[in-house]
Order: structure tokens, then C-alpha cells, then sequence
């Protein structure tokens, strides 16, 4: 596939992609997105950090029977979560009203619901054995040692990194590229340490900053929704744009009716940056557990994924009595500016307005 003549960088030329990377949003993104991302040229992802070992099999199968095309499958590298039996309990009595609201029990105990790709080797050896074009990693970074078998299986592989010293720590670790996330971005921050201070850096001083302090390519992501955005970032330094809320108003991603709706209506003007949700901090739609915790509160949820638990929890409780007030829409600060098109036909409008006059 010819790239534009403006788009030559050997990252690029190596995937033979246009520099449009489809994020890998858990829950949204799907086979068949991320198909037609990398059979219109871009490069799709699908995320398997949600998945058992047997589902992200499936995953990438699926996958790979609908494009013949370099694809991106994603993993959770976080750290496991620092279990607190006296937070985890006292926050499930700040939830236990709203449960009650809709007849419902709290949950006795919460559980961390995705394991980490650190945990054990049995994802690497899937991916070692399946061999897709990317791997990428998201909120941490794997020993050197996993990354080395990756490259010997011909794996490229990317990271996410929200400031220079969580690029140092990619750079360190031998991975091919940085996704340089500014705080725009909807879903969850890359962070490394969730708990550590966050400069909560934009896309565009970010990309500038890992430009000018790394050797590795940079791959900007946060608030870029249109072809100029992504013509912004290439002109910053950035080797691609990765975007995530663009796609999820497209009829391949999983969103939900309610999702779609929200993400389509007035809602979408106001993000909200919160732990509330997961433990972690994610940027999405203003819900209504979002808006009655607030910062404080924020503060007292479990870990990440254990908090993460009681909210799926309640969002199952209340969408037994068609309330969907709980679910986690994620959506990043260009959220407005989504569009509902077919993937194909999205990333064709995008690579156009990308070539397009000033």
C-alpha cells in the first residue's frame, strides 16, 4: 500500500500502514473494527487485556480470517492491585445505597477482575505462538526479556507513556515505539503508577517533549478525531496518530445503544477525568456515579481492577431495570466531533482531510 509522500517513517513503512492507528479500546474495539481498519489501510487493534487466555485466542482468529493485513493486539502490564480488605469493604458500603436503589444486594467481597500480562507467561505464549504483526502494552512495560522474544518472533511492539520517565522506562526496555497519551485522551491514562503525581501533559507538549528526549518514534494519542489532527501531530514530530473515540460511533465497535446515543447527543461536551469507575484514572461521559463522587471520593476507591468490579456490578444491577446511568462510556475531549461511518469509509475521510489544504 503506497503511503503518502508526506508519511514516509520506517515504522511505517515496515507495517506498510498509513499513519492512522485505530486504539485498542477494551469492550468497543472488535474483530471486525479492526479488520476494516487494516484493510482500508490503517492499522486496526483489538484489545485482549479484558479476555481470557481462550477469548483472545479467539480474538485474534477472528481477526485474522477478516484482514490479510498487519493488525495490533493489546495487553493490560499493570501492576496487580494492593489488596486492602478494610477499603475494599468500606467502599462497598459508600456503593450499598445505590445497589439498593434497584433492589440489589452489594456484592459481599470484590475481586480483581482482570489479571495483569505480567502475571504469568501463558498470554505471551499465545502471542508468541500467533505472531501478530503488533503487540502493544498499556500501563506498564514487560521485562526486556519478553520484549526480546517478541522481536524474535518478528513482533513489533509499542507502549503507552504519559511522561518522559515512563518513556525512559520504554526506551529501557528495548520496545520499538512510544504512544505518547496526552490527558485529552478518553478511557484509562497509561500511567505506570496510578498513584504517583501526574503532570497531566496535552498531546501536542507531549509529543514535542518524547520528540526532542527520545530516540524511539513517537505515535501521538488524545483529542485527535479528524484528518487535521492527525495532520497536526505528523507536523509535531509524531510518526502516526493513534485515536480511539473516532472509531467507537462506527457499526464495527461494540458500543452499546445507550453509548452511541450519548456519544452522539450534547452529553459528549463534557469529559470527566475519574477513578471512581475503575481505580485507575479514565476519562469518559459524565455518569452518574462520576458526578456524585468527587474528588475525595475518587481518592478512597480500591485499586485498579478491584474497583473496577463494584461498578461493572452496579451498572448489571441497574441495567436489569433499564437504567444505564452506571455504564462506563469512555470518550476522549474531541468526543463532539465523533462520527458515525463505516470504519472503511471513516479512515478514507481521514487519510483525505489529512492530505487536504491548511
Amino acid at each position: 500500500m503506497l503511503l503518502h509522500k508526506a508519511c514516509h517513517h520506517p515504522l511505517l513503512e515496515r507495517l506498510d500502514i498509513q499513519p492512522i492507528i485505530q486504539s485498542p479500546m477494551a469492550g468497543v474495539s472488535t474483530p471486525a473494527l479492526a479488520a476494516a481498519v487494516s484493510n482500508a489501510g490503517g492499522l486496526g487493534s483489538i484489545a485482549i487485556g479484558a479476555s481470557d487466555v481462550a477469548a483472545a485466542g479467539r480474538m485474534i482468529e477472528q481477526t485474522r480470517a477478516l484482514t490479510g493485513r498487519p493488525f495490533n493486539v493489546n495487553v493490560f502490564a499493570h501492576a496487580p492491585a494492593v489488596r486492602d480488605a478494610a477499603r475494599e469493604a468500606a467502599w462497598i458500603e459508600r456503593l450499598r445505597p445505590l445497589f439498593e436503589a434497584f433492589g440489589t444486594a452489594p456484592p459481599e467481597a470484590l475481586h480483581e477482575i482482570y489479571p495483569s500480562f505480567l502475571a504469568d507467561e501463558t498470554v505471551l505464549s499465545l502471542l508468541l505462538d500467533a505472531r501478530p504483526a503488533v503487540v502493544s502494552f498499556h500501563f506498564g512495560v514487560p521485562p526486556r526479556s519478553w520484549v526480546d522474544r517478541l522481536r524474535d518472533a518478528g513482533i513489533l511492539t509499542l507502549a503507552t507513556a504519559t511522561s518522559t520517565g515512563e518513556a525512559d522506562r520504554i526506551a529501557g526496555a528495548d520496545i520499538d515505539a512510544i504512544v505518547a497519551q496526552g490527558i485529552e485522551a478518553g478511557g484509562h491514562r497509561g500511567m505506570f503508577d496510578p498513584h504517583s503525581p501526574d503532570a497531566q501533559l496535552g498531546t501536542a507538549v507531549l509529543v514535542r517533549l518524547l520528540c526532542a528526549h527520545s530516540p524511539l518514534p513517537v505515535i501521538a494519542a488524545g483529542g485527535i478525531m479528524d484528518g487535521q489532527g492527525i495532520r497536526a501531530a505528523l507536523g509535531l514530530g509524531a510518526c502516526a496518530a493513534q485515536l480511539g473515540t473516532a472509531f467507537v460511533l462506527c457499526p464495527e465497535s461494540a458500543a452499546g445503544p445507550e453509548y452511541r446515543a450519548a456519544l452522539a447527543s450534547e452529553r459528549s461536551r463534557t469529559t470527566r477525568l475519574t477513578r471512581v469507575l475503575s481505580g485507575r484514572p479514565a476519562r469518559g461521559l459524565v455518569n452518574r456515579l462520576m458526578a456524585q463522587f468527587d474528588a475525595s471520593d475518587s481518592a478512597a476507591a480500591p485499586d485498579y481492577p478491584v474497583a473496577y468490579d463494584a461498578a461493572k456490578q452496579l451498572h448489571t444491577a441497574a441495567a436489569r431495570h433499564g437504567v444505564s446511568d452506571f455504564a462506563a462510556q469512555w470518550a476522549g475531549q474531541g468526543a463532539p466531533l465523533a462520527r458515525a461511518l463505516p470504519a472503511a469509509d471513516l479512515v478514507a475521510v481521514l487519510l483525505e482531510e489529512m492530505r487536504g489544504a491548511p
